[in-house]
């Protein structure tokens, strides 16, 4: 596996935590020194270990937040 490097611009806030303390977030992470993008995917408590994840741009976060909107 390539290796890869990232730094947490932003932590925006924790969607849950599991019985092991690990916790799904919302962040604005730089991915190998690029542009930051929205990143929601579950982290270690101490941020060394991760799970797969889903990274946004700003206009895709915009349009899952009025997609979120409408759920009742």
């Amino acid at each position: 596996m390539a290796e890869f490097t990232y730094e947490i611009v932003e932590s925006i806030g924790v969607i849950s935590e599991n019985n092991k303390g690990w916790t799904k977030e919302l962040n604005l992470i730089s991915w190998n020194g690029r542009e930051p993008k929205y990143d929601i995917r579950e982290w270690s408590p101490d941020h060394d270990k991760m799970n797969k994840g889903i990274t946004l741009n700003k206009d895709e976060l915009v349009a899952l937040k009025e997609i979120i909107s409408d759920i009742e």
